[in-house]
């Protein structure tokens, strides 16, 4: 039980709980009063003062009252006086707590019952004290909820004459398993979050904006695709049928375009049974929209005015800073193919190797491990590994993928090998991915049954045929863009964090502190 774990001074608020228990007093009541924010009562007594100086009045005409409620971050006890901070959502006050208002009696049930990281109730009136601090003169309170575990302390320092707090908290597991006690004392991550659901709110706008229809789609699915990805398997036991975790959104909202809804979109959660990393968690949340009537070109333009218009709105900004760099979301974003790349940073020219065996033998000779049977695309994807995408800081579109690991989109004209198919990096990190799609049903059959072939049965980058979507295509499908991002990576980039779990409330970790050292290595 709870309680057979707690320490001397963890014990000590338990035994406070059962004594107000006892005395009739519920230390986790039903109701609570609030009346103001912590802002909202510093702005109603700071207008009234400034009324007052207008009319020439030393005095308020009407004192300001509040009803205040928050979380207990500083407790000092002056004998007939007693000091204290409440923290809710929009600040800190301070509050006082004097003998001549609340009797000996209430004064000493404050100062013997309440401990720091208890939840007050308070109502008074708001006043100056003599050094300027905006206070809450207490004439009534109320334990709401009693904290039995003590949250770690922090540490207030003045720089520059402002109060900068410094936590103790700062072990990574602690703070991603407890996410909980991060948010109660780390003020910084609490606007984090914020960031991420302002990102959020600014993506849906600018899509809805722009006449793209909001929809969902199945997050079970009996047959995966859309991506490179190992799905989670499950089974539903009165279908009797192997379904599978979605890791893409894409072939459900592409067959919405085939229905008529030709801008099309959805924010909601993918998820891939692949490593865990600093940029990687195995459920995360993806953004995907689909345009009818557009190619890679157009999305490419779309793209950076929806990274660039979000930052701008989210933080007032589209200069962002990110691993040591200061990126310029600015529109236009480089272009650059991944042969021109290669040419630049490797010194390969991808077209003098047309096939598997003979780009192999380049790797070797660069010392870049391999399977001896990989296809040529993802050769070319070790290259950019190694050569291409560290180079990628300020926002680039990589271009014109090879067609072998790119089954769902359409051939650059002219090129059997290559697809128009591009990827947006920021800071060497890739952010998104976009296609001209493959609306062509005979070829895309062909696509699937060709990776079927060519890839292991237990390869990632293998895509089973989903034959209900190559359907759906023989129907028609217009001329189509389509997009995908993790939202989890533009907040990262936005908020200047380089672990994706810091992005991410509660983020998927390894079940004992032995094999989760990773977690530190991808803070340092």
């Amino acid at each position: 039980m709870l309680q057979d774990e707690f320490n001397d001074i963890e014990r000590n608020r338990y035994e406070k709980m059962l004594a107000l228990r006892e005395a009739g007093i519920e230390p986790y009541p039903t109701r609570v009063i609030k009346t103001h924010t912590t802002a909202e009562a510093i702005a109603a007594f700071e207008s009234a003062e400034k009324a007052a100086q207008a009319a020439g009045e030393s005095a308020l005409a009407e004192p300001v009252k509040a009803t205040l409620a928050g979380r207990l971050r500083a407790i000092r006890n002056m004998g007939k006086l007693s000091f204290a901070h409440i923290e809710d959502r929009d600040g800190k006050v301070q509050l006082l707590f004097r003998l001549d208002e609340l009797g000996a009696e209430r004064l000493a049930q404050f100062v013997n019952d309440f401990d720091l990281g208890d939840y007050i109730e308070a109502s008074g009136e708001m006043f100056r004290t003599r050094r300027g601090e905006v206070t809450l003169q207490v004439m009534n309170f109320k334990m709401i909820a009693k904290a039995l575990l003590v949250l770690p302390a922090d540490k207030d320092e003045v720089v520059n004459g402002e109060t900068v707090r410094h936590s103790t908290l700062t072990d990574p597991e602690i703070r991603f398993r407890q996410r909980y006690v991060d948010l109660a004392v780390n003020p910084e991550v609490r606007e984090t979050f914020k960031v991420r659901a302002e990102t959020v709110k600014a993506l849906r706008s600018f899509l809805d904006e722009r006449s793209f229809v909001e929809v969902e789609t199945p997050i079970l699915q009996p047959v995966y695709g859309g991506a490179a990805a190992k799905p989670f398997t499950t089974y539903h036991n009165q279908l009797k049928q192997e379904l599978f975790l979605r890791i893409s959104f894409e072939l459900y909202l592409k067959r919405l375009v085939v229905g008529g809804i030709d801008r099309v979109y959805e924010i909601g959660r993918d998820f891939r049974n692949e490593g865990v990393s600093f940029k990687h968690n195995p459920e995360f949340t993806q953004l995907e929209f689909y345009m009818a009537y557009a190619d890679y070109l157009t999305i490419m333009e779309l793209t950076e005015q929806m990274v660039s218009e979000v930052a701008q709105k989210v933080l007032g900004t589209q200069i962002i800073h990110f691993d040591g760099h200061e990126i310029d979301l600015t529109p236009p974003w480089r272009r650059l193919t991944i042969r021109q790349g290669l040419i630049e940073q490797a010194g390969v020219d991808i077209n003098d190797y047309p096939t598997a065996e003979a780009l192999s033998a380049v790797l070797k000779e660069k010392g870049i491990a391999h399977k001896p049977d990989a296809p040529r695309g993802k050769l070319i994807g070790l290259l950019m590994e190694e050569y291409l995408e560290p180079t990628l800081i300020q926002p680039t579109f990589l271009m014109d993928y090879p067609r072998d690991i790119s089954p769902l989109a359409k051939n650059v004209p002219g090129d059997p090998n290559t697809v128009e198919r591009f990827e947006g990096f920021i800071a060497g990190v890739e952010l998104c991915n976009a296609f001209t799609e493959l609306n062509d049903p005979i070829e895309q059959q062909n696509r699937f049954i060709e990776m079927g072939r060519a890839y292991a049965s237990d390869d990632e980058e293998r895509h089973p045929l989903d034959e209900d979507f190559v359907r759906a295509l023989a129907y028609g499908m217009p001329p189509t863009g389509g997009f995908g991002m993790g939202v989890d990576r533009l907040v990262m980039f936005l908020t200047g964090n380089h672990n994706i779990r810091e992005v991410i409330l509660f983020p998927h970790l390894r079940s004992t502190r032995e094999e989760d050292e990773e977690t530190k290595a991808d803070t340092k």
